[in-house]
């Protein structure tokens, strides 16, 4: 009898499965393979974890979203934070104040994410204006934790800090300035910040401590923040 309860068991989760499959949205659905065009869903940071362990893959699906890159060759072991092979962004639907910027795949497909469906959509939702530019401190940079011993993401390639940003009908936005702000630029940071956190596995800003007061920090390591 136990026998057969198993079976039963088995046949309904295959059949679950297809139904998930089938009838699920693209988004939502862990077994459809990634697309960074299509909205965020309740399976695109697994999806983005898992171009983390398929470059080839990553770099299709930037490449099939219109992101232009060119590839970096792993440094030397005289480079005092060595990297393996990365990608420099040549061209993305958005501008970015800062070039150029060094990133490993799978931190630019999130960035790209976080870039085409959140930053331009609330910019026109809450301005009616076009992005024109995202400021940016930088991605790569060889150097520690502020504070610590320990090495950044920075030094890894793998994290990108986000001062503010610019829209086409000249409006400014900068975190230093407009964090908690009663205001559209104040629920702009807020409303970014938020959905940052959906896809990046640290996202850090003002609320966090002083050496974030003037930017968001967002990296694809291995540790989970949202703050």
């Amino acid at each position: 009898m136990r026998h057969w309860r198993l079976i039963l068991l088995a046949i309904g989760l295959l059949g679950l499965a297809y139904l998930v499959h089938r009838f699920l949205p693209p988004q939502h659905n862990p077994l459809r393979p990634p697309n960074l065009a299509e909205p965020l869903g309740l399976a695109t940071y697994g999806k983005l974890t898992a171009l983390k362990y398929n470059e080839e893959m990553c770099r299709q699906k930037l490449s099939e979203a219109g992101v232009e890159f060119e590839i970096v060759a792993a440094d030397g072991a005289q480079a005092r934070c060595p990297l393996e092979e990365t990608l420099i962004l040549k061209q993305s639907l958005t501008p970015y104040s800062a070039a150029p910027l060094r990133m490993t795949c799978h931190q630019m497909a999130a960035l790209h994410i976080w870039e085409r469906h959140v930053l331009r959509p609330q910019a026109e939702k809450l301005f009616d204006s076009p992005l024109r530019q995202v400021q940016t401190y930088g991605s790569f940079s060889c150097r520690n934790i502020a504070g610590t011993g320990t090495r950044s993401q920075h030094s890894y390639a793998n994290a990108i800090d986000i001062s503010g940003f610019i829209l086409e009908d000249g409006t400014e936005i900068r975190v230093k300035d407009h964090w908690r702000e009663r205001s559209a630029k104040g629920k702009f940071l807020t409303r970014v910040h938020k959905k940052a956190c959906r896809l990046f596995s640290v996202t850090l800003g003002p609320d966090y401590d002083a050496a974030h007061a003037d930017h968001f920090h967002l990296d694809m390591g291995s540790t989970e923040t949202c703050r």
